[in-house]
């Protein structure tokens, strides 16, 4: 009987390990992928501020081609 409990505890310990690292892991990829879409979000915003400075003038702001 005390074996069995014994046993029982080694398994649930195990299982409990398991789950401890599952956790770790999954939160290392959880603050890696937070990292990248920090970084996405700076990327965007800054190709959205490029994009907006390199708008077309109008017609009557745009200097002729050289062949004028």
């Amino acid at each position: 009987m005390e074996q069995d409990l014994e046993q029982r505890l080694i398994e649930i310990e195990t299982a409990l390990a398991q789950s401890e690292k599952y956790i770790d892991d999954l939160n290392d990829i959880v603050i890696e992928q937070g990292k990248k879409i920090d970084y996405l979000i700076k990327q965007n915003k800054y190709l959205l501020a490029k994009i907006e400075e390199d708008v077309v003038k109008p017609l009557s702001e745009e200097t002729p081609p050289p062949h004028y």
